[in-house]
């Protein structure tokens, strides 16, 4: 069984919509990972993400794709590279990954409520 946190503890996670527009293969993981950008509205800006998603996803149906982002984790390095958000995906048991959808097109920066 999992850990139960509270709603407050919830409420500090900032997940926030955003749309994916420049992705580009990342050689230096150590894992298969694309290096994406991802535009998170006027108040957050573009920010850079690392993702291990290349099994299940090209560089075409990424680009323009609305993703689920958690922007208040600290930068991580990855080899060369800093990410500053945490794209959000469901990891299946082959430990590849689905991303989180979003059902109808918000407002990029939106937040999951």
């Amino acid at each position: 069984m999992s850990e139960t946190i509270t709603s407050q503890e919830f409420e500090k996670v900032e997940l926030r919509a955003g749309t994916i527009i420049e992705v580009n293969d990342f050689p230096k993981a150590r894992k298969p990972s694309y290096k994406l950008l991802i535009d998170l509205g006027e108040k957050i800006g573009i920010r850079r993400s690392s993702a291990q998603i290349t099994q299940l996803y090209s560089k075409a149906e990424l680009l323009g794709r609305q993703v689920i982002c958690v922007t208040n984790f600290p930068p991580r390095q990855i080899a060369d590279f800093i990410s500053e958000v945490l794209t959000t995906g469901f990891i299946l048991d082959d430990g590849e990954v689905v991303l989180s959808q979003i059902e109808r097109n918000v407002p990029n920066g939106s937040r999951l409520a």
